[in-house]
């Protein structure tokens, strides 16, 4: 069993993976620039301890972080938890799949864990979905390779923004109105986060899908709120909340042996 973990701007989630199967239950922690390593230690060993996960050995663990302040306190946490050497997923280690952008160096590492999830687990040519602080949409062609995408504000983000940004309007939670054509404030803030996000992500899908000139590439969605959004698309998207932790065994795999301790 190994620990995949995967740290975002705004929470990190912690998977337990046996023989590429991710086990029940996945840690969410809130990603918080501010805490030291021992900190991190010990959030993660005392939620470990609260599940049956505390005591199965772990042979491994691996990190896509894309918080560059948090890479070492992580992996270093991550050492004082298990003992193990982590894999941090970044230059040097090997992915399985090929990057054809402009400058490889440059893309985050949660995309490149996404690509090799849905290179190994779905078919191709396909377009991934990540909804996080930003939605990120990038496509790997018929052949297997990462080949670019769009990047536009999350919707968590766009709702702070809405809210920060005006004086009258309140903090909501975001979930769907019952109906589009508002009578309420805050309803219609929803409607408009909501139905905006998915129309949004139909009207880029459209022109990925015209780009790739494929009728029908698989669509896949990841990220805490992708389940919100999803359901209101017009194409037919499959959710997969833990694609990245699966990305992260297929590297790790590939890896084990370079930086096996």
């Amino acid at each position: 069993m190994i620990l995949a973990v995967d740290c975002g701007n705004t929470h990190t989630k912690i998977g337990c993976i046996d023989n590429g199967k991710v086990i029940d239950p996945v840690i969410r922690l809130e990603t918080n620039r501010k805490k030291t390593m021992y900190e991190y230690a010990s959030d993660i060993d005392r939620i470990l301890s609260l599940t049956h996960l505390k005591d199965t050995p772990v042979d491994g663990v691996i990190i896509s972080c894309v918080v560059p302040p948090l890479a070492d306190v992580l992996s270093g946490a991550l050492k004082l938890v298990t003992g193990k050497n982590a894999i941090l997923v970044g230059a040097g280690v090997k992915s399985g799949i090929r990057i054809q952008i402009d400058d490889p160096g440059t893309i985050a590492s949660n995309l490149v864990c996404a690509a090799v999830g849905v290179k190994h687990l779905y078919d191709l040519p396909a377009i991934i979905i990540n909804m996080g602080t930003a939605t990120t949409i990038t496509v790997v062609n018929r052949e297997g390779t990462y080949i670019g995408g769009t990047i536009m504000p999350g919707v968590t983000l766009s709702m702070d923004a809405l809210t920060s940004g005006t004086s009258l309007l309140p903090s909501i939670d975001v979930a769907a109105p019952r109906k589009i054509i508002c009578t309420q404030t805050i309803d219609a803030m929803k409607a408009g986060i909501i139905y905006g996000s998915a129309g949004a992500l139909d009207g880029i899908l459209d022109r990925f899908i015209k780009e790739l000139d494929h009728p029908s590439p698989t669509i896949i969605a990841t990220g805490g709120i992708a389940h919100v959004i999803t359901r209101h698309t017009k194409h037919k998207i499959i959710l997969d909340e833990d694609l990245l932790l699966k990305g992260l065994w297929y590297i790790w795999c590939l890896n084990q042996e370079k930086h096996k301790r």
